[in-house]
């Protein structure tokens, strides 16, 4: 059997091809099982899907621009006319000869061309949507797929009978870190709580910056693991350097990025998670049931950011923080307060676990096998 999946790139679509890669393996009982992967070219996930075996074809894609200056006209202008033509043209020779079974599409533009070659080819084709609100691309993509898998009870757009509601698929390695391994890989002093602040798999400069600006004062009260980003890791350090002293910067562990084995450690033993509201990101917080403060990215496509988050904090699981109130005060305020509160950390553990589909990846699995 032949499987190809087919996304846009990033860490939100990588993550969750990889989970359900890895929940295919396990279920699936027949022979010459072989999965490929086709999508722009993008180095950091073509390291982590060839660590799984994932054979990489990577094609030219374009996406549509909305912000409103000539550059982006321009930029539109030659995707739309050659970019995504040409990576049609790419994506159905790669599937004709590669002759998939079927496609698993993350979305996004890079999943464009992917998904028209297959329709064009009779693929079976299924979606799935991450976020409450789908974008552009997705919305479109609807069209051509058989089904769409959906994170959210409340998505918008597509129509119900196309919809099935998994949850956002989560790699069932991460949930199996060990709080006692955790303490021993971060150097854990054990004598504050612990928060681990998680900025998207890119790191985001703007949390960064305000964690910094609160760090002296933060450290007083908390002790943190900061995944910084692979590009901010070095100012971050430095800067960390230059505002904290001997007695206090034991308590500050940053990371440029956190590995799976250092990801699933860093979830086990957090006490309160603080991070973008990416629905990967929501649901590996709620699949690990910790609380946690949402600060959404503003400006994200059709706000999905913040409707993920609000949707989440809908259940109690989890406080929302819009980046014009994530100010240092009011921040340190409000988790001084949590922890103060042990009953309410409870509450939002419960609720954070009650929303979670940990299955999420072996639904999907299951319905593309049957």
């Amino acid at each position: 059997m032949k499987i190809l999946f087919t996304g846009g790139g990033s860490g939100g679509h990588i993550f969750p091809i990889i989970a359900v890669a890895r929940e295919i393996r396990r279920i699936y009982n027949g022979k010459n099982l072989r999965f490929f992967y086709l999508g722009p070219k993008d180095d950091f996930g073509e390291i982590l899907l060839s660590q799984e075996g994932i054979k990489i074809k990577t094609i030219l894609s374009g996406k549509i621009r909305r912000y409103l200056n000539w550059q982006s006209f321009w930029q539109n202008l030659i995707d739309v006319l050659f970019k995504i033509p040409l990576g049609v043209v790419q994506a159905y020779f790669h599937l004709f000869f590669l002759a998939p079974d079927l496609i698993f599409a993350k979305g996004g533009f890079g999943s464009l061309s992917g998904v028209i070659s297959g329709w064009i080819l009779g693929i079976p084709i299924f979606l799935h949507e991450s976020d409450v609100s789908p974008g552009l691309a997705n919305k479109f993509l609807s069209r051509f797929s058989q089904k769409v898998f959906v994170s959210f009870s409340k998505t918008e757009y597509f129509s119900l009978q196309k919809m099935i509601l998994t949850g956002n698929p989560v790699r069932k390695e991460i949930l199996e870190g060990s709080p006692e391994e955790a303490r021993s890989l971060f150097k854990i002093t054990g004598r504050k709580p612990v928060v681990l602040v998680l900025g998207g798999s890119q790191g985001s400069q703007r949390i960064n910056d305000r964690m910094l600006e609160i760090l002296p004062e933060f450290l007083n009260n908390f002790e943190l693991i900061h995944q910084t980003g692979e590009k901010n890791f070095s100012e971050v350090k430095a800067e960390s350097q230059a505002v904290t002293n001997q007695d206090s910067a034991i308590y500050y562990h940053p990371f440029p990025f956190l590995k799976e084995t250092e990801l699933k450690q860093a979830l086990a033993l957090a006490d309160l998670i603080v991070s973008r509201a990416g629905s990967g990101s929501i649901f590996e917080i709620a699949s690990s049931s910790k609380p946690s403060i949402l600060i959404p990215l503003p400006g994200a496509a059709q706000d999905h950011q913040i409707k993920n988050a609000y949707a989440f904090a809908q259940t109690g699981a989890s406080i929302v923080l819009e980046e014009e109130n994530f100010t240092p005060n009011f921040f340190l305020e409000k988790l001084k307060f949590l922890f103060s509160h042990p009953e309410e950390l409870e509450k939002m553990s419960k609720a954070a676990k009650e929303f979670a589909r940990p299955e999420a990846a072996k639904t999907i699995a299951q319905y593309l096998l049957k």
